[in-house]
């Protein structure tokens, strides 16, 4: 968990921004959670529950780790493609 970074995100006061999901059935039929939610922030109970956010053209799977508690769900997600240099000959 990266705390400084969090701290500055939201105000203490507001709390962690969370959109209702479907959790209990997730976890009972071990199927991913399909959400568009990118701005919802990972709390502890989601650990080991599967993912699946929209990065505006697919959907990206992803499993939820301890590490990851605190951060937002769009942050695994990358909405950009990676792009190198390639050898134009």
């Amino acid at each position: 968990m990266r705390p400084a970074l969090q701290l500055l995100r939201r105000s203490a006061w507001k709390g962690p921004h969370i959109v209702p999901l479907p959790l209990r059935e997730a976890a009972e039929k071990k199927t991913p959670i399909r959400t568009n939610a990118r701005a919802c922030t990972i709390l502890p109970n989601f650990v080991g529950l599967k993912f699946q956010v929209h990065n505006g053209k697919e959907y990206v799977a992803f499993e939820v780790t301890d590490d990851m508690v605190g951060s937002k769900l769009g942050d695994f997600a990358p909405t950009r493609a990676r792009f190198s240099f390639k050898d134009g000959k």
